[in-house]
C-alpha cells in the first residue's frame, strides 16, 4: 500500500512539474522603452507588407533577442550552431492552400533565438538552444489576411486567432466570445487590421519562453518613430537560405542531415521534454525545432498534438487539414 501511495505521488508530482514547465509565466518588467525587431522595408513586397513586429520584453539578456544562425568552425568543418543576435533577420516563404471554400495563400515566417535558459526554479521544461517561433498569415483571394496562427518551430505552443475579416461561419462550432486560452496565455480577437493606416501586426513575447502572450495591430509609423519603441531592422530573407549557411566558401544546412536526427534544428535538442514527454509522444526528439516541410523530403513532420494518432492531421505542412482538424471551416 506505501508503495503504491509512494508511485502515485511520484507520478502526479511528474505530471506537475511538466504542466508548470510548460505553461509557467516568467514575470514581465515593463520597459519604458520597448525593443521592437521590425522587417526593413528596402523593397517592398506582399511578404514584407504583412511581416510581423516582435516585441521582446527583458531584451538585456541574450537569449530574449532575435539572431540569426552562425557557424562554428574549425579547420574547415562545422563545430556547431549558434544565433548571432547582433544580426537579427526574419525568414519568410509562401505556400497557397485551397478548401472548399475558396482559394487561399500562408505568408509563412520564421525567428530564431539563442535559446531558452536552463532553470529549475522557474522550471524550464522546453529549455534548449537555437530555438524558433513561426507566424502563419493566411490570406484570402483578394490578398487580405483572415487568420492568424503562431506556433513555435518545434510544433509547440501553437494558435490560431481570426482576423475581423473572416466570416463568423469559418469559426470553430465550439469558439465562444471570450479571449483564446493558449498554455496559459489568453489572446484577444479578432485582429482588426482596418485600425490602422498601415497596419503592422506587433507580437508580444513572453522573456526567456518565447511565448506568445499578446497580439495586436498598430501603425506601421508608430514602430518607426521611436519614443515608446527602440525598432532594431531585420532584413527579410528566403525561408531557403537556412538550408544553405555560409560556411568558408561552402555552405551547410541549420537542419542535420542525417538519421536520426535529420530535419531537426542542429544543437536544437529538449533533454528535459523528450525526458518527460518521448514516451507520450512516442517521438524521443519532442519539443526539438525542426524544418518546415514536406515529410517525404525531410524525414519529419511538423505536427502540433502530443497524441500520436493525431499525428499526421495535426501536421501544419498540410494547413487545410491542420484547420480541420482544429475546427476552422475555412
Amino acid at each position: 500500500m506505501r508503495t503504491s501511495i509512494g508511485l502515485s505521488g511520484v507520478i502526479i508530482g511528474l505530471v506537475v512539474c511538466i504542466g508548470a514547465g510548460c505553461i509557467y509565466k516568467p514575470k514581465i518588467l515593463q520597459d519604458e522603452v520597448h525593443t521592437v525587431y521590425r522587417v526593413e522595408d528596402i523593397d517592398p513586397t506582399l511578404s514584407s507588407r504583412y511581416a510581423p513586429a516582435f516585441l521582446t520584453y527583458g531584451a538585456e539578456q541574450d537569449y530574449n533577442r532575435i539572431g540569426s544562425p552562425r557557424i562554428r568552425s574549425k579547420g574547415g568543418k562545422a563545430r556547431g550552431i549558434y544565433m548571432d543576435t547582433d544580426r537579427p533577420r526574419i525568414y519568410e516563404m509562401s505556400k497557397a492552400f485551397d478548401t472548399d471554400r475558396g482559394r487561399y495563400r500562408n505568408l509563412i515566417y520564421r525567428v530564431h533565438f539563442p535559446g531558452i535558459p536552463y532553470s529549475l526554479f522557474p522550471f524550464h521544461v522546453t529549455a534548449g538552444k537555437n530555438v524558433g517561433l513561426m507566424v502563419f498569415i493566411t490570406l484570402n483571394e483578394e490578398q487580405n489576411p483572415v487568420l492568424v496562427t503562431t506556433v513555435h518551430s518545434c510544433g509547440c505552443y501553437v494558435a490560431v486567432l481570426p482576423t475581423a475579416l473572416l466570416p463568423r461561419d469559418a469559426y470553430p462550432e465550439d469558439m465562444g466570445e471570450s479571449p483564446m486560452k493558449a498554455y496559459g496565455e489568453h489572446l484577444q480577437w479578432p485582429l482588426d487590421y482596418s485600425t490602422a493606416r498601415t497596419p503592422r501586426l506587433l507580437i508580444h513575447l513572453r522573456p526567456a519562453v518565447h511565448r506568445v502572450i499578446h497580439l495586436e495591430v498598430v501603425d506601421d509609423g508608430e514602430l518607426g518613430r521611436g519614443g515608446r519603441y527602440a525598432t532594431f531592422p531585420m532584413p527579410i530573407v528566403n525561408m531557403e537560405d537556412l538550408e544553405r549557411l555560409p560556411l568558408d566558401g561552402d555552405t551547410t544546412s541549420l537542419y542535420a542531415q542525417k538519421w536520426p536526427f535529420r530535419g531537426h534544428v542542429k544543437g536544437a535538442f529538449k533533454p528535459f521534454e523528450s525526458l518527460f514527454l518521448g514516451l507520450v509522444s512516442l517521438d524521443l526528439f519532442v519539443g526539438a525545432d525542426k524544418v518546415y516541410g514536406e515529410r517525404s523530403q525531410t524525414a519529419t513532420r511538423f505536427y502540433t498534438s502530443l497524441k500520436f494518432w493525431n499525428r499526421k492531421k495535426s501536421d501544419m505542412w498540410d494547413f487545410e487539414r491542420f484547420l480541420e482538424f482544429k475546427g476552422w471551416r475555412l
